[in-house]
């Protein structure tokens, strides 16, 4: 079955059927003629063929940090309802962290073997800035923010007030395990949010205990015992993300620091876990899934020509209060 067959069996010509699947004009007549032929006969158009002549793939390459992730699994879920129901597919590339990986996807993407693409990137360097301009289709940039680029992104630094905010009520010395600020969500504008919250709660700035963490529960849980044994005045720590939090549980839990009672915890993120320990994880839920979904439309509309200038969405969160804080 060819579009040559397609026409003769619904009495068109060939330029009519064409039309039809490429959603050009077409009367409703003919349109109706066409489709019961392609419904009753199953033909099914050549993506090859249908990409030389649209010079569109219907691909969309999604670039993510690393694959075993509460938040950037969410996120890849929202992408892929939006997208499959317009008829895409999504290429995902994983770079495990690896800036070069993030740049050579994104020098493959940019030569055109997809439609456009949607960053979801820890770190924007220079070079990722660079590689981003030379991108010859349409790019949306999620979890990040970058002036010139349609953006999705979390509200990072409210958030992180909002949960600091909450300990400093029932805690009177508070500790802090970052990220590097090279990423400049989660690791800068959270920590901003916490020296936020203490400027709201009457105090300095700077007055808490900050130490640095991988994105991980090992580094958690190293970490925090690491922040005891420099200060042991902290009764309550705040966790840039929920697996660094779960992490650190453990570690309170082996050098016998009883949560809530001696040490409040927290996190950020709502992973599912977090609701499983004992006691549960106070957090922040950020909405990972619409957000996903957001870029999609977004991207989607870039590629339809609704959307003509950069446009950033803010996304809000919610704070979770649970047993680990009095």
């Amino acid at each position: 079955m060819n579009i040559n067959e397609i026409a003769r069996l619904a009495g068109v010509s060939r330029a009519t059927v064409s039309r039809y699947m490429n959603n050009g004009y077409v009367s409703e007549e003919k349109k109706e003629r066409i489709r019961q032929v392609i419904e009753e006969t199953g033909y099914r158009p050549s993506s090859q063929a249908k990409m030389l002549r649209t010079k569109k793939t219907s691909l969309i390459g999604v670039v993510i940090p690393k694959i075993n992730s509460d938040s950037i699994s969410h996120m890849v879920a929202g992408i892929s309802e939006v997208i499959n129901r317009e008829d895409f597919r999504m290429i995902l590339a994983n770079t495990a962290n690896d800036i070069r990986e993030e740049l050579k996807y994104l020098e493959l993407f940019q030569s055109r073997e997809v439609d456009g693409v949607i960053l979801i990137a820890t770190f924007l360097t220079p070079r990722h800035k660079e590689a981003l301009r030379a991108c010859k289709v349409p790019v949306v940039l999620l979890g990040q923010r970058l002036d010139g680029y349609s953006c999705v992104y979390q509200d990072d630094f409210q958030a992180a007030r909002a949960i600091a905010g909450l300990l400093l009520k029932k805690g009177s010395r508070l500790g802090y395990i970052g990220v590097t600020e090279k990423d400049e969500a989660v690791g800068r504008q959270r920590r901003e949010g916490v020296e936020a919250a203490l400027v709201e709660a009457g105090r300095p700035s700077g007055d808490y205990a900050r130490i640095e963490a991988e994105f991980n529960m090992e580094s958690g849980c190293a970490q925090v015992q690491k922040l005891l044994e420099d200060h042991p005045e902290v009764d309550s720590v705040l966790c840039a993300t929920d697996s660094i939090a779960v992490g650190a549980l453990m570690g309170l839990n082996r050098i016998g620091k009883k949560v809530p009672s001696e040490i409040q915890l927290a996190g950020m993120g709502c992973i599912a876990v977090g609701e499983a320990l004992s006691p549960r994880l106070s957090t922040i839920r950020f909405f990972y899934q619409e957000s996903g979904a957001e870029a999609a439309r977004m991207l989607l509309d870039l590629l339809a020509g609704r959307q003509h200038t950069n446009k950033e969405i803010k996304m809000g969160f919610e704070v979770v209060q649970r047993e680990s804080v009095r």
